[in-house]
Protein backbone atom coordinates (compact mmCIF):
# COMPACT_ATOMS: atom_id res chain seq x y z
CA UNK A 1 0.00 0.00 0.00
CA UNK A 2 2.84 2.65 0.55
CA UNK A 3 4.26 1.90 -2.62
CA UNK A 4 0.84 3.18 -3.98
CA UNK A 5 0.77 6.41 -1.73
CA UNK A 6 4.14 7.68 -3.23
CA UNK A 7 3.00 10.30 -6.09
CA UNK A 8 -0.28 10.60 -4.20
CA UNK A 9 0.70 11.45 -1.07
CA UNK A 10 4.82 12.55 -1.66
CA UNK A 11 5.64 11.05 1.18
CA UNK A 12 6.31 7.39 0.48
CA UNK A 13 8.98 6.19 -2.19
CA UNK A 14 7.42 3.66 -4.35
CA UNK A 15 8.43 -0.07 -4.28
CA UNK A 16 9.79 -0.16 -7.91
CA UNK A 17 11.46 3.40 -7.58
CA UNK A 18 13.03 2.13 -4.56
CA UNK A 19 14.17 -1.52 -6.01
CA UNK A 20 14.10 -0.18 -9.66
CA UNK A 21 11.95 -3.98 -10.09
CA UNK A 22 9.81 -4.53 -13.02
CA UNK A 23 6.51 -5.69 -13.28
CA UNK A 24 7.13 -9.25 -12.88
CA UNK A 25 9.46 -9.11 -10.46
CA UNK A 26 6.77 -7.32 -8.37
CA UNK A 27 4.66 -10.79 -8.52
CA UNK A 28 3.46 -11.70 -5.29
CA UNK A 29 3.02 -14.81 -6.20
CA UNK A 30 6.57 -17.06 -5.89
CA UNK A 31 6.02 -20.35 -6.65
CA UNK A 32 8.29 -23.14 -4.99
CA UNK A 33 8.61 -24.76 -8.02
CA UNK A 34 9.56 -24.14 -11.47
CA UNK A 35 5.95 -24.25 -13.41
CA UNK A 36 3.59 -21.98 -11.17
CA UNK A 37 1.33 -23.05 -13.35
CA UNK A 38 1.50 -26.64 -11.22
CA UNK A 39 -0.34 -24.40 -8.03
CA UNK A 40 -3.81 -23.78 -9.66
CA UNK A 41 -4.07 -26.50 -11.77
CA UNK A 42 -5.56 -29.33 -9.92
CA UNK A 43 -2.64 -30.98 -8.01
CA UNK A 44 -3.54 -33.06 -5.45
CA UNK A 45 -2.57 -36.21 -3.45
CA UNK A 46 -4.38 -38.66 -1.31
CA UNK A 47 -3.02 -38.91 1.77
CA UNK A 48 -3.77 -41.96 4.37
CA UNK A 49 -4.70 -39.72 7.08
CA UNK A 50 -7.15 -37.72 5.18
CA UNK A 51 -8.75 -36.09 2.12
CA UNK A 52 -7.11 -34.62 -1.12
CA UNK A 53 -4.85 -31.66 -0.10
CA UNK A 54 -5.35 -29.60 -3.11
CA UNK A 55 -2.03 -26.96 -3.83
CA UNK A 56 -2.77 -23.64 -5.26
CA UNK A 57 -0.24 -20.46 -4.61
CA UNK A 58 2.73 -20.08 -2.09
CA UNK A 59 2.88 -16.97 0.11
CA UNK A 60 6.47 -15.52 -0.15
CA UNK A 61 5.24 -11.76 -0.18
CA UNK A 62 3.17 -9.33 0.17
CA UNK A 63 0.36 -9.32 -1.47
CA UNK A 64 -0.71 -6.46 -3.59
CA UNK A 65 -4.11 -5.25 -3.40
CA UNK A 66 -6.89 -6.21 -6.58
CA UNK A 67 -7.71 -2.39 -6.71
CA UNK A 68 -5.46 0.85 -7.04
CA UNK A 69 -5.41 2.21 -3.77
CA UNK A 70 -5.34 5.73 -2.09
CA UNK A 71 -4.14 7.33 1.10
CA UNK A 72 -6.71 8.86 3.41
CA UNK A 73 -5.31 11.35 6.32
CA UNK A 74 -7.19 9.88 8.94
CA UNK A 75 -6.42 7.19 11.63
CA UNK A 76 -6.01 3.57 10.57
CA UNK A 77 -8.97 0.98 11.75
CA UNK A 78 -6.07 -1.52 10.95
CA UNK A 79 -2.90 -0.70 13.06
CA UNK A 80 -2.63 1.05 15.93
CA UNK A 81 -0.76 4.26 16.31
CA UNK A 82 -0.95 4.54 12.00
CA UNK A 83 -2.05 8.14 11.34
CA UNK A 84 -3.98 7.32 7.93
CA UNK A 85 -6.21 4.53 6.19
CA UNK A 86 -4.91 2.79 2.55
CA UNK A 87 -8.69 2.30 0.68
CA UNK A 88 -9.46 0.77 -2.37
CA UNK A 89 -10.52 3.02 -4.87
CA UNK A 90 -12.73 1.30 -8.11
CA UNK A 91 -9.68 0.93 -10.39
CA UNK A 92 -8.83 -2.58 -10.73
CA UNK A 93 -4.84 -2.54 -10.40
CA UNK A 94 -2.78 -3.43 -13.45
CA UNK A 95 -1.18 -6.12 -11.84
CA UNK A 96 -3.73 -7.88 -11.21
CA UNK A 97 -5.39 -7.47 -15.05
CA UNK A 98 -1.95 -8.99 -16.07
CA UNK A 99 -2.31 -11.64 -13.88
CA UNK A 100 -5.39 -12.35 -15.19
CA UNK A 101 -7.64 -11.74 -11.86
CA UNK A 102 -10.66 -12.74 -13.85
CA UNK A 103 -9.84 -16.11 -14.05
CA UNK A 104 -8.76 -16.84 -11.06
CA UNK A 105 -9.45 -19.14 -8.06
CA UNK A 106 -10.62 -16.72 -5.32
CA UNK A 107 -9.92 -18.03 -1.50
CA UNK A 108 -10.74 -16.81 2.18
CA UNK A 109 -7.58 -14.63 3.44
CA UNK A 110 -7.57 -16.31 6.79
CA UNK A 111 -5.99 -14.48 9.68
CA UNK A 112 -2.89 -15.73 11.34
CA UNK A 113 0.59 -16.00 10.84
CA UNK A 114 2.47 -17.07 7.69
CA UNK A 115 4.48 -20.42 8.03
CA UNK A 116 6.45 -22.86 5.44
CA UNK A 117 7.26 -26.31 5.52
CA UNK A 118 10.57 -27.41 4.03
CA UNK A 119 12.99 -30.02 4.78
CA UNK A 120 15.59 -29.07 7.49
CA UNK A 121 17.93 -31.58 9.30
CA UNK A 122 16.85 -33.99 6.46
CA UNK A 123 12.70 -34.21 6.90
CA UNK A 124 10.17 -31.77 6.78
CA UNK A 125 9.89 -29.25 8.98
CA UNK A 126 7.30 -26.10 9.84
CA UNK A 127 9.31 -22.90 9.29
CA UNK A 128 8.17 -19.76 10.72
CA UNK A 129 8.21 -16.05 9.16
CA UNK A 130 11.00 -14.05 10.35
CA UNK A 131 12.08 -10.82 8.58
CA UNK A 132 15.35 -9.33 8.46
CA UNK A 133 15.25 -5.80 9.60
CA UNK A 134 17.31 -2.62 9.32
CA UNK A 135 19.52 -1.73 11.65
CA UNK A 136 18.73 1.83 13.38
CA UNK A 137 21.10 3.72 11.76
CA UNK A 138 19.69 1.93 8.39
CA UNK A 139 16.52 2.23 9.48
CA UNK A 140 16.82 6.01 9.95
CA UNK A 141 18.69 6.85 6.43
CA UNK A 142 15.55 4.94 5.02
CA UNK A 143 12.79 6.94 6.39
CA UNK A 144 14.74 9.90 5.63
CA UNK A 145 14.49 9.03 2.04
CA UNK A 146 10.88 7.68 1.99
CA UNK A 147 9.97 11.42 3.54
CA UNK A 148 12.06 13.16 2.02
CA UNK A 149 10.61 15.76 -1.61
CA UNK A 150 13.51 14.70 -3.52
CA UNK A 151 13.56 13.26 -6.97
CA UNK A 152 15.82 10.32 -6.93
CA UNK A 153 14.17 7.29 -7.93
CA UNK A 154 16.81 4.63 -5.55
CA UNK A 155 17.48 3.25 -2.47
CA UNK A 156 20.83 2.03 -2.22
CA UNK A 157 21.16 -0.88 0.47
CA UNK A 158 24.18 -2.52 1.54
CA UNK A 159 22.90 -5.53 2.81
CA UNK A 160 26.21 -7.20 4.17
CA UNK A 161 26.16 -3.80 6.88
CA UNK A 162 22.63 -2.70 6.75
CA UNK A 163 20.75 -5.28 8.40
CA UNK A 164 20.36 -6.89 11.90
CA UNK A 165 21.90 -10.46 11.96
CA UNK A 166 19.71 -12.88 12.18
CA UNK A 167 20.25 -16.73 12.77
CA UNK A 168 22.09 -18.51 11.00
CA UNK A 169 19.65 -21.06 9.78
CA UNK A 170 17.15 -18.66 8.17
CA UNK A 171 16.77 -18.58 4.61
CA UNK A 172 15.30 -16.07 2.76
CA UNK A 173 11.67 -16.35 1.12
CA UNK A 174 11.60 -17.60 -2.29
CA UNK A 175 11.56 -15.58 -5.53
CA UNK A 176 12.85 -12.24 -3.76
CA UNK A 177 15.14 -9.64 -5.53
CA UNK A 178 19.13 -10.85 -5.36
CA UNK A 179 21.65 -9.03 -6.13
CA UNK A 180 25.18 -10.39 -6.45
CA UNK A 181 23.87 -13.05 -4.31
CA UNK A 182 22.57 -10.95 -1.91
CA UNK A 183 18.75 -10.90 -1.08
CA UNK A 184 17.11 -7.40 -1.62
CA UNK A 185 14.73 -5.60 0.80
CA UNK A 186 11.43 -5.08 -0.14
CA UNK A 187 9.67 -1.86 -0.35
CA UNK A 188 9.01 -1.62 3.46
CA UNK A 189 12.99 -1.94 3.80
CA UNK A 190 12.45 -5.73 4.93
CA UNK A 191 13.59 -8.67 3.67
CA UNK A 192 11.30 -11.52 3.99
CA UNK A 193 12.30 -14.71 5.13
CA UNK A 194 12.32 -18.18 7.59
CA UNK A 195 13.81 -19.67 10.47
CA UNK A 196 13.13 -23.36 11.25
CA UNK A 197 10.45 -24.00 14.42
CA UNK A 198 12.44 -26.29 16.66
CA UNK A 199 10.54 -27.96 19.14
CA UNK A 200 11.92 -26.66 22.66
CA UNK A 201 12.30 -22.65 20.81
CA UNK A 202 9.85 -20.86 23.29
CA UNK A 203 9.81 -18.06 21.18
CA UNK A 204 8.00 -20.25 18.62
CA UNK A 205 6.04 -22.52 20.99
CA UNK A 206 2.55 -22.21 19.46
CA UNK A 207 4.15 -23.30 16.31
CA UNK A 208 5.47 -25.93 17.77
CA UNK A 209 2.49 -27.06 18.99
CA UNK A 210 0.73 -28.17 15.57
CA UNK A 211 3.67 -30.29 14.43
CA UNK A 212 5.15 -33.65 15.61
CA UNK A 213 8.71 -34.73 14.15
CA UNK A 214 8.68 -37.88 15.47
CA UNK A 215 5.90 -38.87 13.56
CA UNK A 216 5.81 -35.95 10.93
CA UNK A 217 2.76 -34.88 11.33
CA UNK A 218 0.93 -31.59 11.84
CA UNK A 219 -2.59 -30.71 13.01
CA UNK A 220 -4.64 -28.86 9.69
CA UNK A 221 -7.75 -27.38 9.53
CA UNK A 222 -9.58 -28.35 6.21
CA UNK A 223 -12.90 -28.95 4.55
CA UNK A 224 -14.12 -32.15 4.47
CA UNK A 225 -13.54 -34.01 1.28
CA UNK A 226 -17.00 -35.64 1.32
CA UNK A 227 -19.03 -32.30 2.64
CA UNK A 228 -17.80 -29.00 1.88
CA UNK A 229 -20.07 -27.28 4.57
CA UNK A 230 -18.10 -29.71 7.39
CA UNK A 231 -14.54 -28.58 8.60
CA UNK A 232 -12.08 -31.67 9.84
CA UNK A 233 -8.99 -31.49 12.06
CA UNK A 234 -6.72 -33.67 11.26
CA UNK A 235 -3.16 -35.54 11.54
CA UNK A 236 -1.47 -34.37 8.07
CA UNK A 237 2.30 -35.85 7.35
CA UNK A 238 4.12 -33.19 7.24
CA UNK A 239 5.52 -34.55 3.51
CA UNK A 240 2.29 -33.73 1.95
CA UNK A 241 2.96 -30.52 3.01
CA UNK A 242 6.29 -30.19 1.67
CA UNK A 243 7.06 -26.21 -0.45
CA UNK A 244 3.58 -24.82 0.85
CA UNK A 245 2.70 -21.75 3.00
CA UNK A 246 -0.01 -22.45 5.84
CA UNK A 247 -1.62 -20.17 8.23
CA UNK A 248 -1.12 -20.56 11.71
CA UNK A 249 -4.18 -19.79 13.67
CA UNK A 250 -5.37 -19.78 17.50
CA UNK A 251 -5.81 -18.72 20.91
CA UNK A 252 -2.50 -16.65 21.17
CA UNK A 253 -1.97 -15.31 17.45
CA UNK A 254 -3.22 -12.00 16.07
CA UNK A 255 -5.95 -11.74 18.88
CA UNK A 256 -7.83 -15.08 18.30
CA UNK A 257 -10.14 -13.77 15.52
CA UNK A 258 -11.75 -17.09 16.00
CA UNK A 259 -11.72 -17.45 18.87
CA UNK A 260 -10.15 -20.63 19.52
CA UNK A 261 -9.58 -22.26 22.73
CA UNK A 262 -8.80 -20.52 26.09
CA UNK A 263 -6.41 -18.77 27.89
CA UNK A 264 -5.61 -21.60 30.22
CA UNK A 265 -6.20 -24.41 27.18
CA UNK A 266 -4.22 -22.83 24.17
CA UNK A 267 -6.01 -23.84 20.18
CA UNK A 268 -3.80 -23.81 17.09
CA UNK A 269 -4.67 -25.09 14.02
CA UNK A 270 -2.53 -25.14 10.24
CA UNK A 271 -4.89 -23.88 7.18
CA UNK A 272 -3.18 -24.58 3.69
CA UNK A 273 -3.12 -21.04 1.47
CA UNK A 274 -5.99 -21.71 -0.72
CA UNK A 275 -7.94 -24.44 1.64
CA UNK A 276 -11.05 -21.91 1.36
CA UNK A 277 -11.88 -21.47 -2.07
CA UNK A 278 -15.02 -19.17 -2.53
CA UNK A 279 -17.84 -20.44 -4.86
CA UNK A 280 -20.22 -17.33 -5.09
CA UNK A 281 -18.30 -14.74 -5.70
CA UNK A 282 -19.93 -11.46 -6.81
CA UNK A 283 -18.45 -9.57 -9.74
CA UNK A 284 -15.07 -7.98 -9.38
CA UNK A 285 -16.36 -4.48 -8.71
CA UNK A 286 -15.78 -1.99 -5.85
CA UNK A 287 -19.52 -2.49 -4.38
CA UNK A 288 -20.46 -5.57 -4.98
CA UNK A 289 -17.49 -6.45 -3.37
CA UNK A 290 -18.27 -4.49 -0.34
CA UNK A 291 -22.42 -5.67 -0.53
CA UNK A 292 -21.00 -9.21 0.00
CA UNK A 293 -18.73 -8.29 2.82
CA UNK A 294 -21.63 -6.73 4.50
CA UNK A 295 -24.54 -8.71 3.76
CA UNK A 296 -23.55 -12.44 2.94
CA UNK A 297 -22.58 -15.08 5.55
CA UNK A 298 -20.14 -16.42 3.21
CA UNK A 299 -18.28 -12.44 3.28
CA UNK A 300 -17.52 -12.47 6.95
CA UNK A 301 -14.02 -13.58 6.24
CA UNK A 302 -11.00 -11.04 7.01
CA UNK A 303 -10.48 -11.34 2.75
CA UNK A 304 -9.91 -12.94 -0.61
CA UNK A 305 -6.90 -14.25 -1.86
CA UNK A 306 -6.68 -14.52 -5.90
CA UNK A 307 -4.72 -17.31 -6.95
CA UNK A 308 -3.93 -16.51 -10.65
CA UNK A 309 -2.57 -18.79 -13.28
CA UNK A 310 0.62 -17.39 -13.36
CA UNK A 311 1.08 -17.95 -9.71
CA UNK A 312 0.49 -14.12 -8.44
CA UNK A 313 -1.35 -13.98 -5.45
CA UNK A 314 -3.30 -10.85 -5.20
CA UNK A 315 -5.77 -9.93 -2.17
CA UNK A 316 -8.30 -7.34 -0.85
CA UNK A 317 -8.87 -6.76 3.16
CA UNK A 318 -12.24 -5.71 4.79
CA UNK A 319 -9.90 -3.03 5.80
CA UNK A 320 -9.69 -1.55 2.00
CA UNK A 321 -13.00 -1.28 1.85
CA UNK A 322 -13.40 1.00 4.53
CA UNK A 323 -14.70 -2.15 7.00
CA UNK A 324 -14.18 -3.58 10.19
CA UNK A 325 -12.01 -6.55 11.49
CA UNK A 326 -11.80 -8.67 13.49
CA UNK A 327 -15.45 -9.15 13.66
CA UNK A 328 -17.76 -11.37 16.15
CA UNK A 329 -19.33 -14.08 14.09
CA UNK A 330 -16.77 -15.17 11.25
CA UNK A 331 -18.10 -17.16 8.63
CA UNK A 332 -15.43 -19.62 9.88
CA UNK A 333 -17.48 -20.36 13.12
CA UNK A 334 -20.50 -21.23 10.96
CA UNK A 335 -19.72 -24.71 10.04
CA UNK A 336 -19.67 -28.06 12.20
CA UNK A 337 -16.14 -29.45 12.63
CA UNK A 338 -15.21 -33.29 13.43
CA UNK A 339 -12.05 -34.44 14.38
CA UNK A 340 -10.31 -37.06 12.22
CA UNK A 341 -6.77 -37.78 13.65
CA UNK A 342 -6.69 -41.29 11.83
CA UNK A 343 -3.52 -42.27 14.22
CA UNK A 344 -4.10 -46.15 13.37
CA UNK A 345 -0.90 -46.54 11.19
CA UNK A 346 1.35 -45.18 13.98
CA UNK A 347 2.65 -47.11 16.95
CA UNK A 348 2.17 -43.41 18.85
CA UNK A 349 3.14 -42.09 22.99
CA UNK A 350 2.19 -38.54 22.78
CA UNK A 351 3.22 -36.28 25.56
CA UNK A 352 -0.01 -35.88 27.82
CA UNK A 353 0.02 -32.11 27.10
CA UNK A 354 0.72 -31.75 23.05
CA UNK A 355 -2.11 -30.93 21.26
CA UNK A 356 -1.99 -34.74 19.22
CA UNK A 357 -2.73 -36.15 22.57
CA UNK A 358 -5.88 -34.25 23.50
CA UNK A 359 -7.59 -34.44 19.40
CA UNK A 360 -6.81 -38.02 19.65
CA UNK A 361 -9.01 -38.67 22.92
CA UNK A 362 -11.92 -36.63 21.16
CA UNK A 363 -11.16 -38.74 17.61
CA UNK A 364 -14.22 -38.55 15.27
CA UNK A 365 -16.02 -36.50 17.93
CA UNK A 366 -18.11 -33.23 15.56
CA UNK A 367 -18.79 -29.74 17.02
CA UNK A 368 -20.98 -27.11 16.19
CA UNK A 369 -17.94 -24.56 15.29
CA UNK A 370 -14.85 -24.29 15.51
CA UNK A 371 -15.42 -22.41 18.76
CA UNK A 372 -17.33 -24.85 21.01
CA UNK A 373 -14.05 -27.28 20.94
CA UNK A 374 -12.81 -27.54 24.40
CA UNK A 375 -10.18 -29.88 25.31
CA UNK A 376 -10.31 -31.15 28.73
CA UNK A 377 -6.64 -31.22 29.80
Amino acid sequence: PRCRGTRERGRWASARNVRGLSNSADCCGCCPGTDPALFVSALSTRTACGPTMRRLGSVQRKMPCVFVTEVKEEPSTKREHQPFKVLATETISHKALDADIHSAIPTEKVDGTCCYVTTYKGQPYLWARLDRKPNKLAEKRFKNFLHSKQNSKEFFWNVEEDFKPVPECWIPAKEIEQLNGNPMPDENGHIPGWVPVEKNNKQYCWHSSVVNYEFEIALVLRHHSDDPGLLEISAVPLSDLLEQTLELIGTNINGNPYGLGSKKHPLHLLIPHGAFQIRNLPTLKHNDLLSWFEGCREGKIEGIVWHCSDGCLIKVHRHHLGLCWPIPDTYMNSKPVIINMNLNNYVYAFDAKCLFNHFSKIDNQKFGRLKDIILNV
